[in-house]
């Protein structure tokens, strides 16, 4: 078998005369490493999509949501049961309705959700989105008759309609009230649609607005583990009833994740042809290969060489030229994510997609060792076809014009 390996490796470097055939084994290498590079990159920035979007929708809309078709009336009891099965972290009501928001000559649509900052803060990271001001959603001025409500807004909101930190806005209610707030924080979550569209306020202030007394629209819940969320639904289900319904934050986003898993696929498919052209550069290397060796494989069957050794000199010359590319490929591939990740030179449009920077995760499995295994078994089936060529060769024929 080291012989195999020797004759394959001299091969594969050639002769001063054979610096042609040399240079087509160059070429297939790097055929084979801008293909599994191109697979590697592409596939760390689907996973980083993946990933980063994944931690927003989830830092934003909570695990789980309990919501009815009506206002939730005694919340506090649901709350309670919820809060006492095992892997739920916490809980948080909320009031959530579609108001007017008017703002120096300027009015636009918004959504209004009404929290408690300190049970909020415990189910989504709104604290942590926090750029500006602070989180305190209560009464400004309790001395006045009318007191001020304070107010969180988006960063991409307070651009679009130049407010700043102090600026007082007001809401119009469905019914036409009109409710004026100060604004008390900016926060960025990086969504531009979640930083435009919605606004905080205290939850006791949104029932007044909304006209719910002491209801809400909905309970955010908070568990320890993701992948729990299933099961965790049917028993949070089955104590609360059918007059309620649980949504966990997949199926809350289930066409989006489905889309973006559909679209990773799509583009390994497509990568992968890269890999396919350069296996077909590999057939054609060993084909020439085959054809300038003839006369060596006479010789070599005429000392006694069996067809069998034959055919593994030139598929270990085949896999050379797969495993030299997988190996350059796979490490031009995790030093472009490494770049990508660092230095993040790529910049997205906010008001397009859902992140301002092109994200990068390297996951080894399944994404990395799939691109390699594929490139490995494509380099390995593009070995058949020579390697038979030259196995069958007589000895007969390959000597006879010697």
């Amino acid at each position: 078998m080291r012989t195999v390996f020797w004759i394959a490796w001299r091969y594969f470097c050639g002769r001063r005369t054979e610096r042609f055939v040399s240079l087509i084994s160059i070429i297939s290498v790097l055929g084979v490493a801008i293909g599994v590079a191109a697979l590697i990159v592409v596939l760390a920035v689907m996973s980083g999509f993946d990933k980063d979007l994944k931690e927003k929708i989830i830092g934003n809309y909570s695990h789980l949501v309990i919501e009815s078709p009506s206002p939730i009336v005694g919340y506090e009891k649901i709350r309670q049961k919820v809060g006492n099965l095992n892997h739920i972290l916490a809980t948080s009501p909320y009031v959530q309705s579609q108001a007017l928001l008017e703002a120096k000559q300027l009015a636009r649509g918004i959504v209004v959700r009404g929290i408690d900052p300190a049970l909020e803060a415990k189910v989504t990271d709104i604290q942590k989105y926090l750029v500006a001001g602070t989180a305190d959603l209560s009464p400004l001025d309790n001395t006045s008759k009318a007191p001020v409500y304070g107010v969180l807004i988006g960063r991409e909101l307070s651009y679009g309609l130049g407010l700043e930190l102090g600026d007082e806005i007001t809401l119009v209610n469905p019914k036409g009230k009109k409710s004026v707030f100060r604004v008390n924080g900016l926060f960025n979550s990086g969504m531009y649609d979640y930083d435009t569209n919605i606004i905080f306020i205290d939850i006791a202030r949104a029932q007044e607005i909304f006209e719910l007394e002491a209801a809400a629209s909905g309970i955010s819940v908070r568990i320890d583990k993701l992948f729990l969320a299933d099961s965790l639904k049917g028993q949070i289900q089955g104590i609360i009833g059918p007059h309620f319904y649980v949504r966990t934050w997949i199926e809350r986003n289930r066409n989006f994740f489905a889309a973006l898993k559909l679209e990773k696929i799509t583009m390994f498919i497509i990568l992968a042809l890269i890999v396919l052209v350069a296996a077909f550069n590999i057939i054609s290397t060993l084909v020439v290969m085959v054809t300038e060796k003839t006369k060596d494989i006479g010789i070599l069957k005429s000392i006694g060489m069996r067809a069998g050794a034959v055919r593994a000199i030139f598929t270990v010359e085949g896999l050379l030229i797969g495993l030299l590319g997988i190996a350059l490929g796979s490490g031009i591939g995790v030093f472009l994510c490494a770049l990508l990740k660092k230095y993040q030179f790529v910049r997205l449009p906010a008001d397009i997609y859902y992140l301002d920077r092109l994200p990068v995760s390297l996951v080894f499995w399944p994404d990395a060792a799939m691109v390699i295994i594929a490139a490995f078994f494509i380099s390995l089936l593009s070995t058949l076809y020579p390697a038979k060529k030259a196995a069958r060769l007589s000895v007969v024929e390959a000597l006879r014009y010697e």
